[in-house]
């Protein structure tokens, strides 16, 4: 636990919250500036500033939620769809830096949209960074 993350202090009863799931390693709570009624976060208990700071089997048991939850919310809010997103670092958006996931239901004319701006690379940029990515994941290039 951090003693200044606010999502830890929600984890210790320290802040209430509007819990709508909760297991010895995860809890879900509604956020309190949702982007549409409904929006829900799913937090682990334990504080990880960053998912790859978390170890692989915690990231799966958190993620073992995500479609219960999801589905629940969908169903609750009568919702078309959904997003689910999570940030890291500041500069990817992420303002409490405790892992946590958003899902936010979805109407067809709720009028948010959330939109990748698409950009552009050459094959050869593609390709590098491929190498790249295999090599730190420690997989030994096939190609």
């Amino acid at each position: 636990m951090s003693s200044d993350c606010v999502f830890c202090k929600i984890v210790a009863d320290e802040i209430p919250s509007s819990r709508v799931y909760e297991d010895d390693t995860k809890i879900a709570f509604m956020d309190i500036q949702p982007a549409r009624p409904g929006h829900v976060l799913l937090v682990p208990r334990k504080h990880y500033d960053r998912l790859t700071d978390m170890p692989g089997e915690e990231t799966g048991e958190l993620l073992t939620a995500l479609p219960r939850l999801a589905a629940a919310v969908v169903k609750a809010v009568e919702a078309d769809g959904f997003n689910v997103f999570q940030s890291n670092g500041a500069c990817a958006g992420q303002v409490v830096p405790h892992v946590h996931f958003h899902i936010i239901p979805r109407h067809d004319d709720d009028g948010l949209r959330f939109h990748l701006k698409s950009g552009s690379a050459e094959k050869g940029d593609i390709e590098e960074i491929r190498k790249r990515i295999a090599e730190a994941m420690g997989i030994k290039d096939s190609k």
